[in-house]
């Protein structure tokens, strides 16, 4: 009976390295960021001037929203830089390269803020799938960070769009 063996050699130094993503995967994930920071501080805009029926049951909605975008946006960021990319959440980037419609200013009804935060939702995950596909062709495992976020945030629209549902 013969065994057959194999031989593990051990690696050099200079034979080890991280993965690290290409111009295109940084790009991407960096579309995703800025979508997910603007979410955030437009959900944030709408908690604070959401007046109308149901009030508080929004408000504390819009607060899961923002605490959903805000640590989605903390996640893509540090896998960005686990993979050697450079994250750009300055204000003047996000304003300038987001997908996400402008928010209104003022006052605005329940009603009027779930079509609002629904679509901003709803605008992020259009940006998570555009991307899904190179990313997953690139880094599956980042590809698996893009599901989660995918399946998180379609949840939320959902029970916020249930608010306005009539039966």
């Amino acid at each position: 009976m013969s065994m057959s063996t194999t031989t593990n050699a051990r690696r050099t130094d200079a034979e080890v390295s991280g993965f690290q993503a290409s111009a295109q995967l940084s790009a991407a994930l960096q579309r995703v960021l800025v979508d997910l920071i603007e979410l955030h501080l437009q959900g944030k805009q709408a908690h604070w001037n959401v007046v109308g029926s149901n009030f508080r049951d929004l408000h504390l909605q819009l607060d899961e929203v923002v605490d959903f975008a805000r640590e989605a946006s903390d996640t893509v960021a540090e896998r960005m830089r686990a993979l050697d990319a450079v994250p750009d959440g300055r204000s003047d980037t996000v304003a300038a390269t987001t997908t996400l419609p402008d928010f209104p200013a003022y006052e605005r009804s329940t009603e009027d803020v779930v079509a609002l935060i629904t679509g901003r939702i709803y605008a992020a995950v259009g940006t998570l799938r555009d991307v899904h596909d190179a990313v997953d062709a690139e880094d599956s495992s980042t590809a698996d960070i893009l599901h989660q976020l995918i399946d998180g945030l379609e949840k939320l629209a959902w029970l916020l769009k249930s608010e306005n549902r009539k039966v």
